[in-house]
Order: C-alpha cells, then sequence, then structure tokens
C-alpha cells in the first residue's frame, strides 16, 4: 500500500488545522488520565443490548405502513428488487460510514464531525433539530396509539357500529355517510376540523395521552442507555412476535392468497418513472436512520475494537426482512377485507336483484341462468363477475361490479392503514378485543424503540459537546420531554392531525438529505477516504473493501445531491397539499396549505438547515480572529514531539516506513480514530537541547 503525504497545504490545514487539537495524543504518563475518561463515557452491557437498540430505533411505523404502501403503490416485486438495489449501493455504506465515525471517535454527532473540522459542527446540530421536529410529532403517533389500546379493552369495540343520534334516534349522519372506523378516528378520537385554518380547541384526551407519552419517554430514558437499553428487550422484540402471530391467523383468512399474490406481482415498467427512484430512495434514507445522529450516538458507546461492518450489513438486513414481514402482514390483511367487502358488494345487489323480481320490476331476472339470488352467500366473486360481465347491458345503475382489485388499489397508508383500515378488520375477527390490544400494543413500542433512539440523537451530543450538560443528564432528559410536551400541544388541538402531517412530509425530509450531504463529503473529501478506511482498519484489525472508497465518494455523493434535487423540485413546482375530512360530506378531500402554512414549512427547513452554514462561518471568523498564540504554540510542540510508531500502514506487508527526519517540515498526519497512547513513542530529543529555538519555532 502506498503512504500517504502529509496534510501540508494550507488548503487542508485550514479545513483540519483546529480539529488535529481534538486527536488523543497522550503521553505515557497520561495513560491513567485518558483511560479514566473513556471509562466515564457509558457502555453497552452487552452486544444483544446495543443491536437491540440499533434495530429497535431503525425498525419504527414506517417500516409497517408506509413501505406496503410503496410497494402497493409502485409495482409490487419490482419496488422491493428496486428498494435492495439502492440499499446496497447506498443505504449500507451510508449506514458503515456513520457507524464507524462514531465508534471511533466515542462522541455525539456534534463531536463527530466537529472532530473532523470544527468548520462541520454545524451538521450536528441541524441533527440535532431535525430529531427534535420528528420527537415532537413522532410522540403524538404513539399517544394515538395509547387512546386506542384504552380503547381495545371492551367488547364489542366502539369502532365496530355506528352510534345512534339520541335526537333523531337514528344512525348518526356523519358515520353512515363513511363508515364506523373512520368515524372514530375521525370524530371520537381526533374530532378533527374541517380545515387546517380552523384551528379549534384543545382535544383534553388526547393531551393526556400526549402527556403519558411524554412520561414513558422521560421514565425509560432518565439514566441514558442504562435505563432505556433495559426496556429495548420487551420494546425492540414484542413487535416481531405480534407481527408473526398476526401473519399465522392473516393467512387462514379468506382473500390471504389474492392479497399476497397483489403484493408481489411484478410490474417492471415502474423502473422507468423518476419518482418511483424517488420514492424508493427516501425509503432507504429513512428506513435506517440515516442523519438524525441516533446512529451515531449508539455507535458511540461501542467498544472501539467492535465489528461494525457487520453491525451495519446485519441491522440492514433486519430492516429489510422487517418491512417484507410487516407488507406480508399488510396484505394478507387488506386481501381478506378487500374480498370482504366485494363479497358484501355481491350480497347486496342479488338482494336488491331479488327484490326487483318479486316485485315485478324486473321479470326478466329470473330466468337469467347461472346465478341463485334467493342464497347470496352460494355465489361465489368470481361467478358473479363472469355472470355480471354477460348481463351488466341488461341491468340498471344501481346494479354494480363487485371487483376485489378495485378494493385493493384502494392504498392505504400511514393513518389511514393503522386506524381505519386494520381497526376495521379486528373488528370482524372474533375475539376482536384481543387482536386489538396486541395490534396497538404492537405499534406503541414500535413508536416507542423509535422514539428512544430520537431521543438519544438529541441528548448524547448535547451532554458530550457541553459538559455541564453531562453533568445534569437526569434534568437534561425531563427538560427535554417537559419542553416537548408543551410544543406538542399544537398536534392535540382539532387541527393537529394537519400539523402532524405538515411535520412528517417537510421538517425531517430537504434537512436530513442535506445533512447526509454534507456528512459524506465530510468524510469522503475533507477528511478522505482512503485515511477512513485506515482508521477503520485500526478498529477491525482487518481492512474493508475498497469499493467503499467508491461509493462513498461518488455514488452515495450523487445518490444524495440527485435525491435532494428531486425533492425540492418536487416541493417548488407541486404545491404542497393535504388531505382534510369534511365533516358534511363525511369524507376525505385534498385542499392546498394556505399562505401561512406555506410559510411555516419554509421556516421549518430553514432553521434546521441553517446550523450548517452559521458553522462554518463562525468557525472561519473565529480562525481569522487567530487562535490563542501561547495554546496553538503548545499544541504544535506536543505534536512535533509525538509520531506514530504503531501506524496503520504497518498493518500492510508493502509498507515501508518513513524516518520523521526524511521531513521536518512536514505536518503530522491527522488521526480520525482517537488512538490510546501505545501507538505513539516518544522520539529521540538529542538535537533538542542543542538547538532549542529550531525545535520550538512554529
Amino acid at each position: 500500500m502506498m503512504e500517504k503525504p502529509p496534510l501540508d497545504s494550507n488548503e487542508d490545514s485550514a479545513w483540519l488545522g483546529e480539529g488535529q487539537s481534538q486527536t488523543q495524543l497522550t503521553t505515557v504518563n497520561g495513560a491513567d488520565e485518558a483511560e479514566t475518561g473513556d471509562a466515564d463515557r457509558p457502555a453497552w452491557d452487552s452486544k444483544i443490548q446495543y443491536v437491540l437498540a440499533q434495530v429497535g430505533f431503525s425498525v419504527g411505523l414506517g417500516n409497517v405502513w408506509r413501505f406496503p404502501y410503496l410497494c402497493h403503490q409502485n409495482g409490487g416485486g419490482a419496488f422491493m428488487l428496486l428498494y435492495v438495489f439502492l440499499l446496497l449501493i447506498v443505504g449500507v455504506p451510508l449506514f458503515f460510514m456513520e457507524l464507524a465515525a462514531g465508534q471511533s471517535i466515542r462522541q455525539g454527532s456534534i463531536g463527530v464531525w466537529k472532530h473532523i473540522s470544527p468548520k462541520l459542527a454545524g451538521i450536528g446540530y441541524s441533527s440535532c433539530m431535525v430529531c427534535f421536529y420528528v420527537a415532537l410529532y413522532y410522540n403524538v403517533i404513539i399517544a394515538w396509539s395509547l387512546f386506542y389500546l384504552g380503547n381495545s379493552f371492551q367488547y364489542p369495540l366502539p369502532w365496530e357500529h355506528c352510534p345512534i343520534d339520541v335526537t333523531t334516534n337514528d344512525t348518526v349522519k356523519e358515520c353512515a355517510g363513511s363508515s364506523p372506523t373512520s368515524y372514530f378516528w375521525f370524530r371520537k378520537a381526533l374530532n378533527i376540523t374541517n380545515s387546517i385554518d380552523e384551528s379549534g380547541e384543545f382535544n383534553p384526551i388526547m393531551t393526556g395521552c400526549l402527556l403519558a407519552a411524554w412520561a414513558i419517554v422521560s421514565l425509560a430514558m432518565i439514566k441514558g442507555i442504562k435505563s432505556s437499553a433495559k426496556v429495548m428487550y420487551f420494546s425492540s422484540v414484542f413487535p416481531y412476535v405480534v407481527l408473526f402471530i398476526f401473519l399465522i391467523r392473516g393467512l387462514m383468512l379468506d382473500g390471504a392468497l389474492e392479497g399476497v399474490t397483489y403484493m408481489f406481482y411484478p410490474k417492471l415498467e415502474i423502473w422507468g418513472n423518476v419518482q418511483v427512484w424517488r420514492q424508493a430512495a427516501t425509503q432507504v434514507f429513512f428506513a435506517l436512520g440515516l442523519g438524525y445522529g441516533s446512529v451515531i450516538a449508539y455507535s458511540s458507546y461501542n467498544p472501539v475494537h467492535n465489528n461494525c461492518h457487520r453491525d451495519a450489513i446485519m441491522v440492514s438486513c433486519i430492516n429489510f426482512m422487517t418491512s417484507v414481514l410487516a407488507s406480508l402482514v399488510v396484505f394478507v390483511v387488506l386481501g381478506f377485507r378487500a374480498k370482504t367487502i366485494a363479497l358484501r358488494c355481491v350480497a347486496e345487489n342479488l338482494g336488491l336483484l331479488n327484490l326487483m323480481s318479486s316485485h315485478g320490476a324486473n321479470s326478466a331476472g329470473v330466468s337469467w341462468p347461472g346465478i341463485n339470488m334467493t342464497d347470496p352467500s352460494s355465489v361465489s366473486l368470481a361467478e358473479y363477475r363472469e355472470w355480471y360481465s354477460h348481463h351488466s347491458s341488461m341491468l340498471g345503475p344501481n346494479i354494480t361490479d363487485c371487483s376485489l382489485e378495485e378494493e385493493m388499489n384502494k392504498g392505504v397508508e400511514g393513518t389511514g392503514l393503522a386506524f381505519i383500515a386494520f381497526t376495521e378488520v379486528m373488528a370482524l375477527f372474533p375475539a376482536s378485543p384481543f387482536w386489538s390490544t396486541l395490534f396497538f400494543l404492537m405499534l406503541l413500542n414500535l413508536g416507542l424503540s423509535t422514539m428512544f433512539g430520537t431521543m438519544q440523537g438529541i441528548l448524547t451530543p448535547l451532554m458530550d459537546n457541553f459538559s455541564i450538560l453531562g453533568r445534569h443528564r437526569t434534568l437534561l432528559t425531563v427538560s427535554s420531554c417537559a419542553l416537548g410536551f408543551v410544543i406538542g400541544l399544537l398536534f392535540t388541538q382539532r387541527s393537529g392531525n394537519y400539523f402532524v402531517t405538515m411535520f412528517d412530509d417537510y421538517s425531517a425530509t430537504l434537512p436530513l438529505v442535506i445533512v447526509v450531504i454534507f456528512e459524506t463529503v465530510a468524510v469522503a473529501w475533507v477528511y478522505g477516504t482512503d485515511r477512513f478506511l485506515d482508521d477503520i482498519e485500526v478498529m477491525l484489525k482487518w481492512r474493508p473493501p475498497v469499493v467503499y472508497k467508491y461509493l462513498w465518494k461518488y455514488v452515495c455523493l450523487l445518490s444524495m445531491v440527485g435525491l435532494l434535487a428531486a425533492s425540492f423540485l418536487r416541493v417548488v413546482f407541486k404545491r404542497p397539499t393535504y388531505t382534510a375530512w369534511n365533516q358534511t360530506t363525511a369524507s376525505e378531500m385534498t385542499l392546498e396549505y394556505p399562505g401561512w402554512a406555506l410559510t411555516m414549512i419554509c421556516m421549518l427547513i430553514v432553521v434546521a438547515s441553517l446550523p450548517v452554514p452559521i458553522g462554518y462561518i463562525h468557525s472561519t471568523l473565529k480562525n481569522r480572529r487567530g487562535p490563542n498564540s501561547e495554546e496553538g504554540v503548545g499544541q504544535e510542540m506536543h505534536r512535533e514531539m509525538y509520531t506514530k510508531c504503531s501506524s496503520v500502514e504497518q498493518l500492510d506487508s508493502n509498507s515501508q516506513h518513513r524516518e520523521p527526519s526524511e521531513e521536518p517540515e512536514a505536518h503530522p498526519r491527522t488521526a480520525f480514530l482517537p488512538l490510546g497512547n501505545e501507538h505513539y513513542r516518544l522520539l529521540p530529543q538529542q538535537e533538542e537541547e542543542d538547538d532549542d529555538e529550531q525545535d520550538t519555532g512554529v
């Protein structure tokens, strides 16, 4: 391996000069101090704790209600193949990069990028801002799950039937015009307004549920990873148990096979659609939790020689397999729901035909062969559709076709899938309260495990970067949760669901992509992929494949820039819209955001992205004012007196050692990995006494 030249150019020194001061070069006398400092950092009790934490963070609600919808809308099996392709060339390399950076430097997101160069410290602050945005609305979804969980302990379930209006002694009009599950969600749970312009009063029940959700998060994280890791044993594993139970139960349902067939049937023509590539890349991006800082925070508590490369591949595979498992469950359940609706349509149509025949409205109906109007249950869906195709021209407008495919094409995602479609299906199960309790316990644990990681992405960088906060961990945790609850009251208004949609769609997407672009630039171009791979080689005791160098420098970076451009153009050229519930028509409608809401969206994006340029400008101005001269001289003397004797290059049999005297003026190589004192030795100092002025001159 060819030895890399030192960073001796003025440009590189400008980028990395300050960052070098943070490299932990310790003398023999300072060994105990270094070891003590490292020992003060919390650590995982076991590898299984760490894996469960990473899996719990990356596997969230998006795997259950977003990935299946994207498969449904974008070609089924063809979308999965595209997703796997992007996961391998973009997702895994970036995930590995964040794991390695956090594990090597043992700092949160602020400290990691500040370690490379103080000019990049803003990347970590942007990550914290986005984590805070996500935590605000994600805990509202946990509050909704708590509300539904509490309502699951009754039989029949409150969303099984429409309520009766006591004044008219008839079914409530809004429920009769939609469905019991839609009515319960929009009216009983949210009591939603007709648009985002109508704020409405606070929803007291949801406010209480939000308080309970933040209390759970605060208690689970009050002692850092020591307390949250214990909760992870349950919150990360339990959703898999429930998914397998639902899969086994779902495969026994009528319509399950049709649902699975619909899911996997490939439509390869979608590969020519740019928007499908954008959606697949976005899903890869969010599924692994890139850019949040949580991946970096969790890996920073690892031993320095942990095999983070294996972890990156393992967690990515688990994440993808979880998405496939969740999709199977969703399509099995949706297949059953679609077939139930289609058979109900057949029964209603045949009942109407029978009524028309008995009243003589269509005497020819009794002579139609191949259909039993008196016993609709004996008529299969395929028989009815074949009969309808032959006689549709003779039927009136009230008799319609009953298509299972049409029902399956009505894709549902997000809250519509969890709180409307799934609740409708569970109401059809025997012992429906049991299944409802299981399902919302699963949503609760999926949300909490992701929430723990999100909060860790906020707290760890702050405690690492500000020692006073690190000394008051409990107060910081409780204060952060209290602030999150107060700001989260925005989402407990009657119009709160519209703000959740706004934050989910716009507060994280563009800022996170910007963050990951700068992360990739920092590692691949500022620090250098060769040096980064060298430091990983020291950690892992083997060198990762060279393909990562080209993936980080070109493929990942260009992919992220393309995703940023596509997302930005979509926001600019397609006016942002949201789905509102109209109480009068008892139906959903698509509305454009008003001007003040568009301003709010822009502010969310700008505020989350601003720390990156502000950090760069602040560091540049600080450098122009000039560092403390004595401190700078002391640091340079310290660096010149020491050199690496057990360097990365020694791991390669083809490398050759360079004598320190060969390049006396060269700047020492910056180390990304904070190595212990055993990797350094004191140079002979005979000439120091003879030529004191030359050695101390900077």
